[in-house]
């Protein structure tokens, strides 16, 4: 078992792939400490405001693996649970409503077209909401 990273500064992390990839090197994620490794570094590249093609794309692959890992060793029956119902038990949560998700989004209009379902959730919204609600942006993933 390796040993397990402790938090990063999401301010100095590599900006190209390749360097992340030197940092937390993409392969299937075989025990814990592997899977808190990913974890560290996927909890700072998804605060990221301006976040480089690199880091994206290092992102994307981690939380594929993530979610592998989590599949076979954390399963849960989350076929009812739509990403849709955790937004709105978080927004719940949190004392928001259809207008806070707008303005948090970046337009008044789009919180409430998601709320109704007309409008999915894009990477940035899944980004913006994950860093705002300090959770894995995997549940906001249709599965």
């Amino acid at each position: 078992m390796s040993t397990t990273l402790s938090r990063l500064d999401p301010r100095k992390l590599p900006r190209s792939f390749e360097a992340l990839n030197r940092l937390r090197p993409l392969y299937v994620i075989h025990d814990e400490a592997d899977y808190e490794n990913a974890k560290v570094v996927a909890d700072a590249l998804v605060i990221l405001d301006h976040p480089t093609e690199g880091q994206e794309r290092y992102l994307e692959t981690l939380l594929a693996l993530m979610e592998a890992y989590e599949r076979e060793h954390h399963a849960i029956d989350t076929s009812s649970v739509k990403p849709l119902d955790v937004l709105k038990s978080l927004m719940q949560e949190h004392g928001m409503n259809g207008s806070d998700l707008g303005r948090l989004l970046g337009t008044r209009q789009v919180g409430g077209a998601i709320l109704r379902g007309e409008r999915e959730l894009s990477k940035e919204h899944i980004r913006i909401l994950a860093r705002h609600f300090n959770v894995s942006p995997a549940l906001f993933l249709e599965v």
